[in-house]
């Protein structure tokens, strides 16, 4: 599968090293007759990176940038190589190379070779066959050709029938539109007139012709600092209409999408469709806006402001594919495009054939050249509905056609569009495109179905071989977009997938674990099932960070779906020991503390293995004393009101019942209980605050008090979220911890502050899942807070103390992935301290690092991020992680002490003293 509705079962998968290893594939193929097909990043949304016989796997190792040179400006590179890394290379130059997909970050040189791929550049700087300017190519069989301009390197017969078809390449080709990519649209750059471009006429094939093993590709100066500029319209047809007039500012960007796709997004002009348009410096965007009928806009200057932005267009072939009530929507006519000043007319013509139809969809895209990206929720699992789209698409393609567009304008036809193609050309052009093909490709050997005699755009539909469940429901939203193969974080916020960027294998991305589950839930290839060895090795490197929930555009959340598989795969068997020593860990603590072992346990493991853990990092000390026993006093508080365990009215023990409140130590507020009046809120005494970390849970009560606020905290040990035994996928056991939970707390009343971010995302997200017919899980997961939550919200007035450092550190996964931490950052910046957290993840990743096979991996992560900002850190920088085995991981790796926010803030409140 690539990133579109199609799926083939391919005979194998080459990764060649090298030019050499490509030919010897291609000779060895056509020896046998087996068909190939170059794989880039497999971004594609037609499927033409999809294939029945052998797929060229070209980003293993045919990846690097072979040489630049900036007085020529151009660069040579290898197709595997991605186009981040391209641009990474040449920036110290102060170039980039021009085209630029959303793709951007897990796209291939070789895949937008292919594609004619373009971006949202291309209206200053042109397509990829723009930027081209020689290529190797092996043809099936093995024969090496160079081409560039002229015709040295042309295969024999190319010229005869280039000289033959002058009239059909002058007068057939649709004319001078910049984003006609479908077919073999730049077949006119062989003519004469047009200096014999065979690069330019090569580009956009879509594997169908030869491989592209190394490029001569062209940069351009990068702008030094572009400001955008955001134009906000009454409507989407408005916006549309007002793009074509915006092209002689010379802008480098004219992007436009509508408030059904941006859905709440801040920071946007008045308005209810938006353009982005991108200039070279403040003048001219100034000078844009002056000369813009728009209904607002705004001006942004400030690179991450502009990142903010331009986040929700990169993001949006995947928001795009979740519509508003949250049903799935589908490529297929995602790029095609009409000439700029028809985008206006045909949007509002394409608008009423979806509803003619009874579709849905959210156009976006390149506005400033006509081309636009729209999903569309096309039934493509039952026979009506992939009629529905068979017969949609014919029309569509007329309405395309109609108003002079192009199928295809930037993606390429695939198996999506191209049996559609004669639509758009003539009887003797489509015959003309099948003669090149069998110029370059005799045999037919390389990418069949594609472009030329091509398969039913209704045949090979990657849904056809799924169940008819939740879980294969849930498995398909991966659209392959591929957001997860990025091969670093950014050094930013993203988490998404830090198990593929230590490895670099596929089946390590989230994308590829998806693809792997959607196999066994088909049986065709992976034919064990929840059996698979396959499915659980790709599974086991997985984190469980629940960064692809926040990261991925579709909210893929493999975490959840391990779970589930590991319920599954080990249903009726002995599972592995890790998952009764750290996914009973809860039990095991209480059973602890309960006796009063601690001691006694901490010496054993630090003389004793412990079975089913890695011997590669020692275990964390446990407490003497668990922070509820720890506490200056615990008393009961019969004023609290009984409110009953279940909604049929039976009689249960009220969180009234458990709870005490706290009575504050010296010199931190108070003395006692507090005034009925002093807003309440209880402290969630976590796994981890319980039994490894009570001085957090101290902290945190000194800290809540001292801002006004009456603790309560429920007895130790009788409340748990089900955290280890959910990540182990013991999930009957998790029901049955989180039923038990739910009756002791009651019908909560108060805000619930959790501490651990692992366990307020468990409670948020797992709890309510686990137990969707309970309504006491629904309003439990509501009033779960962070820390800096419930201060913000419940004693807004409070001023923290003031610490004046700087702070470096990590944020836990699940903050970023499930709660968020724009709390915690105005909290730290009341608080004065400054400086970024680490991104990523730490690697610990709760029981995945103290799992056997996983020290490497989980050191891997740390070393992303994390430890080099400890290293750089300087000694009086403070070391903030709020996540237990966040705080773990720095102990062990980093060698320093890290400390939750509350223990940094309760400091703080023992120095004003």
């Amino acid at each position: 599968m690539d990133a579109s509705n199609y799926r083939r079962v391919p005979v194998g998968v080459v990764a060649p090293r090298d030019a050499e290893d490509v030919a010897a594939a291609l000779r060895v193929c056509a020896a046998a007759g087996v068909p190939v097909v170059p794989r880039g990043g497999a971004t594609s949304i037609a499927g033409q990176a999809t294939g029945t016989g052998v797929v060229l796997d070209l980003t293993r190792h045919m990846n690097a940038v072979v040489s630049v040179d900036p007085a020529a400006r151009t660069a040579v590179v290898q197709p595997g190589l991605v186009l981040d890394r391209l641009r990474d290379a040449v920036r110290p130059y102060g170039l980039t190379f021009g085209p630029d997909p959303s793709t951007h970050s897990r796209c291939t040189l070789g895949g937008m070779i292919g594609n004619n791929a373009c971006g949202a550049h291309s209206v200053a700087w042109g397509t990829t066959a723009d930027n081209v300017a020689e290529l190797a190519v092996t043809a099936y069989g093995g024969a090496a050709h160079r081409i560039g301009t002229g015709w040295s390197g042309a295969p024999q017969g190319l010229r005869e029938l280039v000289d033959g078809n002058l009239a059909h390449l002058r007068t057939g080709m649709g004319g001078g539109f910049s984003r006609r990519i479908s077919g073999y649209g730049g077949l006119d750059a062989l003519l004469p007139e047009r200096g014999v471009q065979l690069a330019r006429a090569f580009c956009g094939s879509e594997g169908t012709l030869g491989v592209v093993t190394e490029a001569v590709v062209r940069l351009v100066e990068a702008p030094r600092a572009p400001v955008l500029a955001v134009l906000g319209y009454a409507d989407e047809s408005a916006a549309a209409d007002a793009a074509a007039g915006l092209l002689p500012y010379r802008p480098l960007t004219v992007e436009g999408m509508a408030e059904d796709l941006v859905r709440g997004a801040t920071g946007l002009p008045r308005g209810r469709a938006w353009l982005f348009v991108e200039m070279w410096d403040e003048p001219a965007a100034r000078e844009l806006v002056r000369g813009a009928d728009a209904l607002d806009a705004v001006v942004v200057s400030d690179p991450a402001g502009q990142r903010a932005l331009w986040r929700i267009r990169e993001d949006a072939a995947g928001t795009a594919t979740r519509l508003p009530g949250g049903e799935m929507a589908w490529p297929g006519w995602e790029d095609c495009a009409v000439p700029p000043a028809r985008l206006g007319a045909y949007l509002r013509e394409f608008r009423a054939l979806l509803a003619a139809h009874g579709l849905r969809g959210s156009p976006y895209g390149h506005f400033g050249e006509g081309c636009v990206h729209v999903r569309i929720d096309f039934d493509l699992v039952s026979a009506a509905g992939v009629a529905r789209f068979r017969a949609f698409s014919g029309e569509l393609a007329d309405l395309v056609v109609a108003h002079g567009g192009s199928l295809s304008g930037e993606h390429g036809d695939g198996q999506a569009r191209a049996e559609l193609l004669p639509r758009m050309y003539g009887p003797e052009v489509i015959g003309l495109f099948g003669a090149y093909k069998d110029v370059w490709d005799p045999a037919g050997g390389m990418n069949p179905g594609m472009l030329v005699r091509p398969a039913r755009l209704d045949e090979n539909l990657r849904f056809a071989v799924l169940p008819a469940t939740p879980f294969a429901g849930e498995v398909a939203r991966c659209v392959g977009v591929a957001k997860c193969r990025t091969t670093d974080a950014g050094g930013g916020p993203g988490v998404m997938c830090p198990s593929y960027r230590a490895t670099g294998e596929e089946q390590h991305s989230t994308r590829g674990r998806a693809r792997l589950l959607h196999e066994m839930l088909a049986g065709e290839i992976v034919r064990d099932g929840w059996r698979s060895a396959e499915v659980a090795e790709a599974l086991d490197l997985c984190l469980g960070c629940k960064g692809c929930l926040s990261d991925c555009p579709v909210g893929v959340d493999m975490a959840t779906y391990k779970s589930q598989f590991l319920h599954h795969h080990w249903s009726g068997r002995i599972r592995p020991l890790a998952h009764y020593t750290l996914g009973g860990l809860p039990t095991w603590l209480r059973r602890i503390a309960a006796l009063r072992l601690a001691r006694v346990v901490n010496a054993a493991s630090r003389l004793l293995p412990i079975p089913g853990l890695t011997r590669e990092r020692g275990l964390p000390a446990l407490a003497r004393t668990p922070f509820t026993r720890s506490l200056p006093s615990l008393l009961h508080h019969p004023a609290l009101p009984h409110h009953p365990a279940s909604p049929g009215g039976t009689p249960g023990r009220s969180l009234g019942e458990f709870e005490a409140r706290v009575r504050a130590e010296p010199g931190s507020g108070p003395q006692g209980i507090a005034p009925t009046a002093t807003p309440t809120v209880t402290l969630w005494p976590d796994t981890f605050t319980e039994y490894l970390a009570p001085e957090a849970g101290r902290a945190a009560a000194r800290v809540l008090q001292a801002a006004g606020l009456t603790v309560t905290v429920p007895r130790g040990g009788t409340v748990c979220c089900a955290l280890t035994y959910v990540s182990t996928g013991r999930l009957d056991r998790a029901r049955k911890v989180l039923h038990r939970t739910l009756t002791a707390v009651g019908d909560v009343r108060a805000p619930v502050v959790v501490l651990e971010p692992s366990c307020a995302a468990a409670l948020r997200t797992d709890l309510p899942a686990l137990l969707p017919d309970d309504p006491r899980a629904a309003r439990l997961a509501a009033a779960v807070r962070t820390f800096a939550e419930v201060l913000e919200e419940h004693a807004p007035d409070w001023r923290p103390p003031r610490l004046d450092r700087a702070v470096a550190g990590q944020t836990h996964c699940h903050q970023h992935a499930v709660l968020g931490d724009a709390a915690d950052r105005r909290l730290r910046e009341r608080a004065g301290l400054v400086g970024e957290l680490s991104g990523g993840c730490c690697g610990l990743a709760g029981n995945f690092g103290f799992e056997p096979g996983h020290h490497e991996v989980s050191a891997a992560c740390a070393e992303e991020q994390l430890l080099p900002s400890l290293r750089a850190a300087g000694p009086d920088v403070l070391i903030q992680a709020d996540g237990f085995s966040c705080r773990t991981q720095i102990a062990q790796l980093g060698g320093v002490r890290a400390r939750h926010l509350a223990e940094l803030l309760a400091e703080g409140l023992a120095d004003d003293r």
